[in-house]
Parts: structure tokens; C-alpha cells; sequence
């Protein structure tokens, strides 16, 4: 959600924004909303003042054995008067706060401008690309050789995208989530394992729903919703809280399971378990002062960048143009790994910066005394790791040429092996 003063004192910029991310919305229809809100709080604050007046005269009134029905008609006028404006205010609040609560958030001036992944920027590569002697298989083929993988028998149990992992994989699986979390841990990251459901109030503070319920599991007749990252359940943690300014910034490590309905793309580099409806990751999350956020921001890449570096992953930095990215970022940088098998980068990680989009949904803000006055906090998110996709890049990039895997080295410990 965006500053209210700025959608009322300066549309233009808005306007701008949305012609940018090349996203059609009502803005006119929310400048109206606002305007006649704030017309709606005059009047009533207006008759409320008015009834407290003859309220008072009657008392008086009657106290002093006057005839007061002349007053008590008025009251009754009034009332009726201010129960009508109070529904119209109730309802013009309703449509201003959905259509506020759709609106995307501001750009970064920095964001390449472009209406598609066309317009993404090329930032950094890192690591060389592998060249293989033999003839190289995909993730979905070396899972049947080595029994790691059974999508049929997933199919028959819950549909597709869906998959059993098996016998190392697990293991591999588990291996990348323990890592993740002691590498973040020796970065004095908070470590968070949230809810997997959240209700529909915490979901809309982290996202605009109307955007997701096409990719997002509802309970059926409960107010829950599956979560599709940590990310939305440790944006709604600290919702209605206003924080010591001493403890910012404030990072979070989420380990989750993330649920996904994930429609779309087809073909067979989507198979596998390359992207599905479950899968596992480590996220980062961080509570920032406004001041230190793109600082924040470039801290959360470099420690995404620093992690694949350790387990030896090519891969490139994208910028994403304004079309690309998410509605509720200001500015996302992609990293995608070099997944052999697809002889192609892909994405596995998205870092984003919030600014005070989330935060004002979710009323979480920040002070450095008590008598002072109250902030809203930023927030940023970034994957560490999303499991299966970085099982794909493993699989592909380090296999060998009798078909088994090379373990990366700062897994070897938690597997206990250095092949597959």
C-alpha cells in the first residue's frame, strides 16, 4: 500500500508507475474514492459535533423543566442524517481501501523500464560454465537411472507437479537446507521455521491477493491460506507491532515448505521437479530502517551470490525490468543458475526490496524513543535457497560420466559422501 498523501497530493507520479509496469487501474477511481472519503470524515465529524450539541440542550432542558421537544426532533433529525453518512462513508472506505490495496508499488529509479523479461539487465556472471566429454543427460533422466525421482507414482497420489523424492536425494534435500541455515546463522540471521497456513488479513499485508488467488491454495471453509514462501508468514509476524529502532535491522532466516499452483509454463524443462507445487526453501527476510533498505538490498544479493559460489553453481544476475517484476517490489534482481542439462540459466533465486509497501498494510513500524514519533519500517525478501531447483542444477551440472552425482563439497558433511 502506498502513502496516502502521495496518491492524493501527487497522482501524476502514480500515473507514471503504472504506465511503467504497462498495468491498467482505476487510479481516477481511487483519487474520486479518496477525495470523497475525506469529505465523508469532515460531515460526519461535523453531525457528530452537532449531535453532541443538542444532546447537551436537551439535558439541559430538561434539567431546568424547559420544553425540550423541539430539540429532541432536531436529535432525531441528525441522527438520521448521520446514520446515512456514516453507511456512505463505510462503503466509499470499502472501495478506496480495494482499490488501494491493488495498487503495485513505486519503481526504483535504477529499474529498466520495459513491459517483459525482454528489458531485464544482464548485471554479473559468475563461474564457468561446464563442458562435458560424454553425452549429458537432464535432471528427469539421471532421477530414473539412479532411482532418486518417481513422478508416475506422485501423478497417480496427487496429480502432476508433484513428486516423491528417494533414497539420496532426500538426504541431498536435506543436506542444502542444513547448510543454508548455518550459513545464515554464522551471519547472525534469526532463524524462523512459521506457519504454513496464515489468514486472509496476514496474506494481503505480504501480497496483492486479488493478483494471487490463481496461484495460491485456499482452505476450503476455514479463513487460511497455504503459504507460497516464509516470506508471507514472517511479513505478518510482527503486524500491529511498532519496534525498538535500536534493533533494526531485523534478519530473518525462514525454513518453510511453499505451496504453489504454479500454471503455465509447459514444455519439458518445467518437468521434473524443476517447478512444482511443493517444494522447500530458505528464504531471507529483513526489517530495515528506510535509510539503510538498498543497502539491505545489495547485503541479501551478495549473500544469496556468496552461497551458490560455495556449493560452485554458475550463474548470472539479472536486473528485472518494471513489466517483469512483482507488483509489490520496488526493484527485484534474479539469480539464475546454469542448469547443464537445459543448456540454459534458470531462475533459482528472487531478491526484492518492499520499501514500506508491506509494512503499511501490516501496520508494523519503528521508533528510536519512546516520545518520538513512529516510522514505518521496510521490508526485503530474498530466496537462499528453493530446494528442488537447486537439486536440478546439482544433478545437471555435476554429473559423471559413469551417471552418477558429484556431491558439492560444503554438502559432502551433511551427506556423508562425495558421490551419488
Amino acid at each position: 500500500m502506498l502513502d496516502p498523501k502521495l496518491i492524493k497530493e501527487k497522482p501524476e507520479i502514480i500515473r507514471k508507475m503504472l504506465s511503467d509496469r504497462h498495468v491498467q487501474f482505476d487510479l481516477d477511481g481511487l483519487v474520486n474514492a479518496d477525495s470523497k472519503r475525506r469529505e465523508l470524515i469532515i460531515k460526519t465529524d461535523e453531525l457528530r459535533k452537532q449531535k453532541n450539541q443538542v444532546a447537551a440542550e436537551i439535558a439541559t432542558k430538561k434539567k431546568t423543566g424547559q420544553n425540550a421537544d423541539d430539540a429532541i426532533a432536531k436529535m432525531q433529525t441528525v441522527s438520521q442524517q448521520l446514520q446515512a453518512l456514516e453507511a456512505e462513508q463505510i462503503k466509499t472506505e470499502s472501495d478506496y481501501n480495494k482499490l488501494a490495496m491493488t495498487m503495485p508499488n513505486l519503481i526504483h529509479e535504477s529499474v529498466p523500464l520495459g513491459a517483459d523479461d525482454t528489458s531485464n539487465i544482464q548485471v554479473k556472471t559468475w563461474g564457468v560454465i561446464p563442458k562435458f566429454e560424454f553425452k549429458i543427460k537432464d535432471h528427469i533422466d539421471m532421477a530414473q537411472d539412479l532411482g532418486l525421482v518417481d513422478l508416475e507414482r506422485a501423478a497417480k497420489t496427487a496429480g502432476a507437479r508433484f513428486y516423491y523424492l528417494k533414497n539420496n536425494l532426500v538426504r541431498l534435500n536435506q543436506a542444502l537446507i542444513h547448510f543454508a541455515l548455518d550459513y545464515l546463522a554464522e551471519k547472525q540471521y534469526g532463524l524462523v521455521q512459521p506457519p504454513y497456513m496464515i489468514n486472509r488479513g496476514s496474506m494481503e499485508g505480504a501480497i496483492i491477493a486479488d493478483d494471487f488467488e490463481s496461484v495460491i491454495y485456499k482452505v476450503q471453509d476455514e479463513d487460511l491460506f497455504l503459504i507460497g514462501t516464509s516470506e508471507h508468514s514472517i511479513a505478518a509476524m510482527h503486524s500491529d507491532e511498532i519496534l525498538e529502532g535500536k534493533d533494526l535491522p531485523i534478519r530473518y532466516a525462514g525454513v518453510s515448505p511453499c505451496f504453489r499452483k504454479e500454471a503455465g509454463a509447459h514444455g519439458r524443462d518445467q518437468k521434473g521437479i524443476f517447478r512444482v507445487h511443493q517444494f522447500e526453501k530458505v528464504e531471507q527476510y529483513v526489517f530495515a530502517r528506510p535509510e539503510d533498505s538498498w543497502k539491505e538490498h545489495e547485503k541479501m544479493l551478495t549473500v544469496a551470490e556468496e552461497f551458490y559460489q560455495k556449493l560452485e553453481i554458475p550463474y548470472r544476475v539479472m536486473l528485472l525490468s518494471s513489466g517483469d517484476m512483482g507488483k509489490v517490489s520496488a526493484k527485484t534482481y534474479d539469480i539464475e543458475a546454469w542448469m547443464a542439462g537445459q543448456n540454459a540459466y534458470r531462475e533459482i533465486v528472487s531478491c526484492s526490496n518492499c520499501l514500506d509497501f508491506q509494512t503499511r498494510r501490516l501496520k508494523i513500524r519503528f521508533r528510536d524513543k519512546t516520545n518520538e514519533q513512529t516510522q514505518y519500517l521496510h521490508s526485503l525478501n530474498s530466496t537462499l535457497v528453493a530446494t528442488t531447483r537447486t537439486l536440478v542444477a546439482i544433478m545437471e551440472n555435476f554429473q559423471t560420466k559413469d551417471g552418477h552425482i558429484s556431491v558439492p563439497k560444503p554438502l559432502q558433511k551433511y551427506l556423508g559422501s562425495s558421490v551419488i
